[in-house]
């Protein structure tokens, strides 16, 4: 039921506060209407957003049926902040991963080897200072040298292994069963070798 003096008249509601009433609906209207013309022009990007707000145009004309214009307008944003959301963490990531094969080229990985291995990093446990940097890359890179210091270039030559590592000859391995063995070499190779289990 659409919101009229008579509907609120119906409710024993006093004339003047009928007046304020009225007035704040037309207020909240006003303001609905501001905000989907701000953000018409963001949801344009995506052809569901733009058939979303095209339709929620259609329906504000008609005051009665506000509310179901509001739920529209509000899965909308909640689409259109997700889509934000998404691309802010992909570029996050972007930095994230190019810091981190900065940080694998400043101890010597062989070049060969740092996309490989910066596949292999749980980029929600990085955290980027002001400048863009690994926050404790100090301790990192020491870590880094150890666990992977049959891949860094001595004297001027390569380091362990070809572009892309070889098929292994062996049967599948499971995440645990990988991180279980001793031998760091050994360790590594097998995590090269079935990337697919510590790739999100």
């Amino acid at each position: 039921m659409a919101l009229s003096r008579k509907f609120l008249a119906a409710l024993s509601i006093e004339e003047d506060k009928i007046d304020e009433i009225i007035k704040a609906h037309s207020d909240t209207v006003e303001a609905l209407k501001e905000e989907r013309d701000q953000f018409k022009d963001k949801a344009e990007k995506y052809d569901k957003a733009q058939n979303e707000l095209e339709a929620a145009n259609k329906k504000i004309e008609d005051l009665s049926k506000d509310d179901a214009y509001k739920i529209k307008y509000e899965a909308l944003k909640e689409d259109f902040d997700e889509y934000k959301k998404g691309v802010e963490t992909e570029k996050s990531n972007n930095n994230k991963t190019a810091a981190y094969k900065t940080l694998l080229k400043s101890i010597g990985i062989s070049e060969k080897r740092i996309d490989a291995i910066a596949k292999l990093v749980e980029l929600d446990k990085i955290k980027l200072d002001k400048d863009g940097n690994i926050e404790g890359s100090e301790d990192l890179k020491k870590n880094l040298s150890e666990e992977w210091a049959d891949f860094i270039v001595k004297e001027g030559k390569e380091g362990a292994g070809t572009a892309d590592p070889p098929a292994g000859t062996g049967s599948k391995k499971t995440k645990e069963e990988i991180m279980a063995i001793k031998d760091t070499a050994e360790r590594q190779q097998a995590m090269l070798d079935n990337k697919d289990l510590f790739i999100k």
